[in-house]
């Protein structure tokens, strides 16, 4: 289990980025780090990338300075660890981060760590409440949400608990009750400014790592993973780590066409279709079920649309815990090939 017990050094952070670099750009200095993810991860609300009523909700935390239990849910790589950690940085409050997912050992932490951390003053913010950050907390099993459950009671004079999670409906209702919860999925309306705002934040990033680019290659980046930023920076990295992100990476990112497969679905080929699965599975299955959903009315009989959906919700829950994406996304199509009426 990795704990990170983190002091803010909110002075010298502040001096960095009003001398060197904008707010979201700090140096090596302050944070020697390969990974993008981290070197560039926000460190207020402010430079964090949000719907404007979530910034408005993490804003008035920040102004009233002091936070509430918080349940930050939503989908992945949207901000939610970047946010709890924002807000103790920029409030001055020392924090510790926990993994949800480490479930063999995790009740022993809660039971020590957790219990060691609480129960002490902090040393920074003037004697301001500690923060615990459960991360991935919907990993965690039944025994231990209800004691962090206890937790949160015992100690909320002297401790605040942020928890993430992807999936809420994991979460025990009574740990709902005793926090703020926040949901983090991004409305229609919203996508095109978000994007917009990460366009400029990736170029910014790219510039700040000597890196050569393309407009056209950024925009397809965001397009294509949006909106999990995380893995953006990932697939941003690992694209440039020649020194130039240009034209050349669009193949590997190319748009999934579904011509052949759908004909091949519809004629019950069914080598065919698993030569497509196994030639696409550089693609993200995800964004492949996606595609097959968005376009369910063109080559689906409307009668069979409402059993696809299910076979589509079923097999793309399973993605975040198969061990062979590849049988999986093979059986998800196989179904739809067997149950469905195609036109």
């Amino acid at each position: 289990i990795q704990i990170h017990v983190l002091v803010p050094h909110t002075c010298m952070k502040k001096w960095v980025q009003q001398i060197l670099y904008p707010k979201f750009l700090l140096d090596l200095f302050i944070m020697n780090d390969f990974l993008w993810v981290e070197k560039y991860r926000p460190h207020t609300i402010e430079d964090c990338i949000l719907p404007s009523s979530l910034k408005k909700v993490f804003t008035g935390f920040v102004e009233q300075g002091e936070i509430a239990n918080l349940m930050l849910s939503g989908p992945p790589g949207v901000g939610k660890t970047t946010v709890a950690k924002s807000l103790c940085e920029e409030l001055g409050l020392s924090y510790i981060v926990i993994n949800g997912s480490d479930e063999g050992r995790f009740l022993d932490t809660i039971r020590t760590k957790v219990r060691n951390f609480a129960t002490t003053k902090s040393l920074v913010g003037g004697g301001a409440h500690k923060v615990v950050i459960i991360d991935e907390a919907d990993n965690t099993t039944h025994d231990v949400q209800l004691s962090l459950r206890t937790f949160v009671e015992e100690y909320h004079s002297n401790c605040r608990f942020i928890f993430t999670c992807n999936f809420i409906n994991k979460i025990i209702e009574p740990l709902h009750s005793r926090c703020t919860v926040v949901d983090f999925r991004i409305k229609q309306s919203e996508q095109q400014k978000l994007q917009a705002l990460f366009f400029d934040r990736l170029k910014g990033i790219l510039d700040a790592s000597g890196v050569t680019y393309e407009d056209k290659v950024v925009v397809k980046l965001i397009q294509r993973y949006y909106p999990d930023w995380r893995r953006l920076l990932n697939e941003a990295q690992r694209h440039s780590a020649g020194g130039s992100l240009d034209a050349a990476v669009l193949c590997d990112i190319a748009d999934v066409n579904l011509d052949d497969l759908i004909r091949a679905m519809k004629n019950k080929e069914f080598t065919t279709v698993r030569k497509w699965v196994v030639n696409n599975m550089d693609s993200d299955p995800n964004i492949i079920m996606r595609k097959v959903y968005d376009t369910l009315v063109d080559f689906i009989e409307g009668s069979t649309i409402p059993p696809a959906v299910l076979v589509l919700a079923k097999y793309q829950y399973q993605v975040a815990f198969v061990a062979d994406q590849e049988i999986n996304l093979l059986a998800c199509l196989t179904e739809l090939m067997v149950e469905c009426k195609f036109k």
